[in-house]
């Protein structure tokens, strides 16, 4: 995907912000990145995928960023063990996202 038509479709603050958290992500872990469709609600998604699960994943359209995270059982016990040191906000989006049989998925739009 071109940075250039990302910057036509969402903004360069936008493309900028999601530049960084990809950077961030990729000096953390060693995950497949993977750009695709964005089915039927998005322009494009890019995902970051090991062992066939998703920790997270972008998604584009016009003037729209996404960003969804997703917490599978380990990492939700992780939240748990450290939900006093999260702000209200925080803790009001994660309580509030939908759980799936494969984990939480919070999303941000």
């Amino acid at each position: 995907m071109q940075r250039e038509e990302l910057e036509r479709l969402v903004g360069i603050d936008k493309v900028n912000i999601f530049y960084d958290i990809v950077d961030t992500i990729t000096s953390l872990y060693d995950m497949d990145q993977i750009w695709s469709d964005g089915g039927k609600k998005w322009t494009y998604e890019y995902k970051f995928r090991k062992s066939g699960k998703t920790l997270c994943a972008f998604y584009f359209r016009e003037n729209m960023l996404g960003f969804m995270i997703i917490f599978g059982k380990d990492e939700r016990s992780k939240v748990e063990e450290i939900r006093n040191e999260l702000s209200s906000d925080v803790l009001e989006i994660y309580d509030n996202a939908q759980t799936f049989h494969d984990g939480k998925w919070l999303c941000l739009i």
